[in-house]
């Protein structure tokens, strides 16, 4: 997918403003180190019980390089799903970032490597590797239904998530948004701007 390096230039605040609430991840799912860069890939996704981690141990052997692998761990705080060294093992194999629904530990380790982690928070107390679920098929992670393809886009702002059939569309939009506000210098943006607040405000009978 040639379009897939596209989003990585695409803020995750333009992203939400083309596609809309529901394919923004809420914000539980944040950056685990500070000055994360931002990341953009196609969806690898796991499904982990709560309480075990097996298959996103599966997945970083499977997932193609540049994926983000998105994990579906049921919101589960308890239970890391992964560590240190399977952090430095996905990112050994290009994989470009972890988006959990759950926790992960070994933060120093993850942090000092630079792989990039978005995820509930950290906790020391690793999951176990029993249960065997189904790779890429249909997850739930941070409120949002993500499919294996779909384009995942995460940095300090947010996580948004572009369904795989409207990526061209959407890449397309995003694109000629930026290029609108680029072009717009901060001055023109404060006349258009206070004149829609007061439009609105006196639509709503306020007065000075």
């Amino acid at each position: 997918m040639n379009d897939v390096a596209g989003f990585k230039n695409i803020p995750p605040t333009t992203l939400a403003d083309v596609l809309g609430r529901e394919q923004v991840m809420n914000i539980d799912i944040r950056p685990l180190w500070p000055s994360i860069p931002r990341v953009a890939g196609p969806a690898f996704t796991v499904r982990c019980p709560p309480g075990d981690n097996l298959m996103l141990h599966a997945a970083i052997y499977r997932a193609e390089p540049g994926s983000v692998i998105v994990v579906d761990a049921g919101g589960d705080v308890d239970y890391a799903v992964a560590g240190g060294n399977v952090c430095a093992i996905a990112q050994r194999r290009g994989i470009a970032a972890f988006v959990v629904d759950g926790v992960i530990r070994d933060l120093a380790e993850v942090r000092e490597m630079g792989f990039p982690v978005f995820a509930r928070g950290v906790i020391p107390v690793p999951g176990t590797k029993a249960a065997v679920e189904p790779l890429n098929g249909t997850v739930r992670c941070g409120g949002v239904s993500v499919n294996a393809g779909d384009i995942v886009v995460a940095d300090e702002e947010g996580i948004v998530v572009t369904p795989s059939a409207r990526r061209e569309q959407v890449l397309l939009e995003a694109q000629k948004k930026l290029a609108k506000e680029a072009d717009e210098s901060l001055d023109a943006w404060e006349k258009a701007h206070r004149a829609r607040i007061d439009e609105i405000l006196g639509e709503n009978g306020f007065q000075d």
